[in-house]
């Protein structure tokens, strides 16, 4: 067979400017010098017996330790997975076949409904198995109330999952608060913090969450390497069997370099992370700012409240997001109208239209997201793109 040839995207005479950090981010220098030697010098299985697998065996749990740390668990509440989507899956079918195997006959449970697809799609799939779903609605600012979380409950409530912070407009849920709500009716609470580990401080004892899942590389980690933080005494059925690694939750041969990154990117991360978020915060509030300055009308989904640092979620009326995408990207600007997992469906975001707004204005939005390498000379760059670009549009 012939050799297959790959083409790869150079930017020739232009500078690239990454702001969709929300979607993924690059692998740290730290976390990628981690993780080199599991790659060809110390590759051995971590199951193994031998003391060539026990040097995995001993990187993973070292990773496991620094997970640990991060989130105020302990490391025997820390299981590794392939990432968010897999973990939330994890959870949400776990649930459902524990109380199934514990002899109940039906099975509900409430999410919001700004999840990420994980989540939905999932709750979908198990509406389809018999499982009955309710799906919180939020206020303008995306954000849950404790109220309606209490009011959707039935006697046959099995999990409640609200996301810690959202994929799209960035709203931090008040999950510690809710945790207080459900506190003593014996019902599991799960957070996707896929988008807040790393970037915001995650204790699971202070959030007050039955499981928590997140995913490397959001945070300058690997991609393809997650985890589950699960309380004990609420250990679920395994999702994927096999071998019996991870506490016999999540078997299969353990990802050691994507593991031993996950846990350097994320430590590294939460050194930095008070400055990060500060730095960042003056980022978005200068591009707002100067949007703003010369397209007035510009909407900021999402305002108001507990936000992620570098992440706005904005719409120029009469401007679909998916125009300035491609508009940007001539110009080597990286940013989004989407989720990355809804990216190239044509349709609306959820996210935006339980907020209340129009089929209309959600397709109008554009997610921009900065992380640690973004420069004020980036942020510039990205305002004076989109203003020159929504001026193309309109025939300015």
């Amino acid at each position: 067979m012939g050799k297959r040839l790959f083409c790869f995207v150079k930017l020739v005479n232009k500078r690239m400017i990454y702001a969709d950090h929300a979607a993924t981010t690059a692998l740290s220098e730290r976390a990628l010098a981690a993780a080199l030697p599991f790659f060809r010098e110390n590759y051995g299985n971590a199951s193994s017996a031998y003391s060539f697998g026990k040097q995995a065996r001993k990187a993973v749990e070292w990773a496991r330790e620094q997970v640990a740390c991060a989130v105020g668990a302990h490391a025997a509440e820390i299981v590794f997975t392939a990432g968010g989507s897999e973990g939330n899956n994890t959870v949400l079918r776990g649930v459902v076949e524990a109380a199934r195997q514990q002899g109940s006959k039906s099975v509900h449970i409430v999410v919001s409904a700004i999840e990420h697809p994980s989540i939905l799609m999932a709750c979908r799939a198990l509406e389809q198995c018999g499982a009955a779903i309710s799906y919180l609605p939020v206020s303008r600012a995306g954000r849950v109330s404790s109220a309606s979380v209490i009011g959707a409950l039935r006697t046959d409530t099995r999990l409640v999952s609200v996301m810690l912070a959202n994929n799209e407009v960035g709203t931090v849920q008040p999950i510690a608060e809710i945790a207080e709500a459900l506190a003593g009716r014996g019902i599991p609470f799960h957070t996707d913090a896929v988008q807040a580990v790393g970037h915001i401080p995650v204790d699971v004892r202070e959030l007050g969450v039955t499981y928590l899942t997140a995913s490397g590389h959001k945070f300058y980690g690997m991609k393809g390497a997650g985890f589950l933080y699960q309380k004990p005494g609420a250990e679920l059925p395994a999702l994927i069997a096999g071998g019996g690694q991870e506490h016999g939750l999540r078997a299969g041969t353990e990802n050691t370099a994507g593991i031993v990154a996950l846990g350097e990117a994320l430590t590294e991360s939460c050194e930095c992370m008070a400055d990060e978020a500060v730095r960042l915060h003056g980022l978005v509030s200068c591009t707002v700012q100067e949007i703003r300055e010369n397209l007035p009308e510009i909407r900021v989904h999402g305002e108001g409240g507990g936000h992620l640092p570098g992440l706005v979620n904005i719409g120029v009326p009469g401007v679909r997001g998916e125009s300035l995408v491609h508009l940007l990207d001539l110009k080597g600007i990286c940013v989004s109208a989407a989720s990355a997992c809804n990216a190239g469906a044509d349709v609306p975001s959820h996210v935006l239209l339980a907020m209340g707004y129009s089929e209309k204005e959600a397709m109008e939005a554009l997610r921009i997201s900065y992380g640690r390498e973004t420069t004020g000379q980036d942020a510039d760059d990205v305002v004076r793109a989109i203003v020159g670009a929504v001026g193309k549009i309109r025939g300015i």
